[in-house]
């Protein structure tokens, strides 16, 4: 009996080109069974507009009326209109504090200035778009080393038809044996970068059509499909890199020198035993088409029936002439019978009901009523005010997944600096990053609003206990929320020096304070 080979690589220590291959098929073949190319695009053409693609009309118009690119957009921007912001804060034993006291703060700046280059807001908002329409959201963030030698961490958004888990019954991602990641490059671009990285063989990358005995219309063209394959080493739990197409290695197995996957992973709506989410749109589509073809048979009646039309005795006419204030020549006879004018037909006022009660009831069953989007009129404040938080329920489930997205996405920040970043002065006192991997943090998310809030009523509090004399001004400096007074670490620093020196009987420029 022929024994099972196991591992990742089928009992290969290395990667394989035609096993990584195999593998990326058995992921693109998960997601053709459940049709998820296809409903990608059509959620796609129905959210930017084009709601007749491929539709045989039969004479019909196609007249437009999406409503859905509206309750999308309505319900990401309620998701998504809060500042965030993260802080960090280590376990605060004795040894950590004494050893790593001001790490905290540290880390906090340098997650503040990459949000702040990668525009987190923007991101989040891409990234809440696509759960929406295309049902997951993915954010890839990778190291550039850039042209100066000073690198930085990079993060873009990533399709979720581009991105293939290695076990697509769970969405978890640091739980995965393997990720790959898909992308489409010119062969030009990936020679060059696989002969950088010393591979002998670079000029065997090809373009996907030459060589193969079908050709794609679609993919004619100098692109080839580049795959990055990502997995966890079971001994040292490192994560490990390896860059290859069809017909060739770009990159050899290296070891990026992160504990987690550079990956964060958002689903709209979980989809049970799959790593693909359900869109929003998903479900509206029908709800869009009724309304379309609602409006299309109405507006063909109105073409056909709704303009009054002449009936006249030709026996009697020869030519009716619809010029203003023309003669027209009758041959004798009783004038009341030679012509009379149809009235037009009248199109029943249910169809407009059930046009508006469609449209209403999809508004509502996303929050999006008139409250909401501001159609009405704010006669009682408290009331509308009510009504408005009513409405922002239904996507408070999805609101808090965001935010678990971001704290993950914060997670994989430090993660390279750990593994990136080395030195770091602050206040005269050098940091090590390299200590990230074994330093335990806590992270707290505080969000919008609230978080300002609480901010503003801790510093009332503080300054309430300075004035009455229940806390120090060293006290009150360790605690007052970061922003409010300028150089606050280097202020606590001369208080406490200048503390030394009274104490110490010396009359230095601190003395006394």
């Amino acid at each position: 009996m022929e024994k099972i080979k196991e591992g990742l690589f089928l009992g290969e220590d290395n990667p394989d080109i035609e096993v990584c291959w195999r593998m990326y098929q058995d992921c693109r073949s998960f997601n053709d069974g459940i049709s998820l190319d296809e409903t990608v695009a059509t959620n796609e053409n129905f959210f930017i507009g084009k709601q007749w693609e491929g539709v045989n009309a039969n004479g019909l118009p196609t007249p437009v009326f999406n409503i859905l690119k509206r309750d999308v957009s309505f319900v990401v921007s309620s998701i998504t209109s809060d500042n965030i912001s993260v802080k960090v804060q280590p376990f605060r034993t004795k040894l950590l504090q004494d050893r790593y006291g001001n790490l905290g703060e540290v880390i906090n700046k340098e997650l503040e200035k990459i949000f702040e280059r990668e525009n987190l807001t923007g991101l989040i908002r891409e990234l809440a778009r696509d759960g929406a329409v295309r049902g997951d959201g993915c954010l890839f963030t990778y190291w550039d080393p850039g042209r100066n030698g000073r690198g930085s961490i990079r993060t873009e958004v990533v399709e979720n038809t581009r991105v293939y888990f290695g076990n697509p019954n769970s969405r978890r991602v640091q739980s995965q044996p393997y990720i790959i990641v898909e992308s489409r490059e010119s062969v030009r671009e990936v020679r060059k970068r696989a002969r950088e990285n010393g591979i002998s063989d670079w000029d065997e990358i090809l373009p996907d059509d030459e060589g193969s005995e079908t050709e794609d219309k679609f993919r004619r063209d100098d692109k080839v499909t580049v795959l990055l394959m990502l997995w966890r080493d079971e001994k040292t739990g490192e994560i490990w890199g390896y860059e290859f197409s069809k017909k060739g290695v770009i990159r050899e197995k290296w070891c990026l020198g992160l504990t987690l996957y550079p990956i964060v992973w958002f689903c709209w709506d979980y989809v049970q035993n799959c790593y693909h989410g359900e869109a929003m749109l998903t479900g509206l589509i029908p709800n869009q088409i009724f309304i379309n073809k609602a409006w299309a048979m109405s507006i063909l009646s109105l073409m056909t029936t709704a303009y009054p039309k002449v009936i006249y005795d030709r026996t009697r006419i020869q030519k009716w002439d619809n010029r203003v204030g023309a003669a027209i020549a009758v041959n004798g006879g009783d004038m009341t019978s030679v012509a009379r004018i149809m009235d037009p037909a009248q199109i029943s006022p249910q169809i407009a009901q059930f046009i508006e009660m469609a449209v209403d009831q999809t508004n509502r069953n996303l929050g999006a009523n008139s409250t909401a989007l501001g159609d009405s009129r704010p006669d009682n404040t408290s009331a509308i005010l009510a009504m408005q938080r009513a409405a922002a329920t239904p996507s408070e489930i999805t609101k808090q997944n965001l935010r678990y997205a971001i704290e993950e996405l914060s997670r994989i920040y430090i993660d390279f600096m750990g593994a990136f970043y080395g030195f770091v002065e602050e206040n005269d006192q050098y940091y090590s990053f390299g200590s990230l991997k074994y330093l335990p943090v806590e992270l707290k998310i505080d969000v919008g609003a609230s978080s300002y809030y609480s901010e503003i009523a801790a510093l009332s509090t503080l300054d309430n206990l300075l004035t009455q004399n229940r806390i120090t001004t060293e006290q009150y400096l360790e605690r007052i929320p970061d922003g409010y007074v300028p150089d606050r670490r280097g202020l606590l620093n001369e208080l406490k020096k200048g503390k030394e020196v009274t104490e110490n009987g010396g009359e230095g420029e601190f003395a006394g304070i």
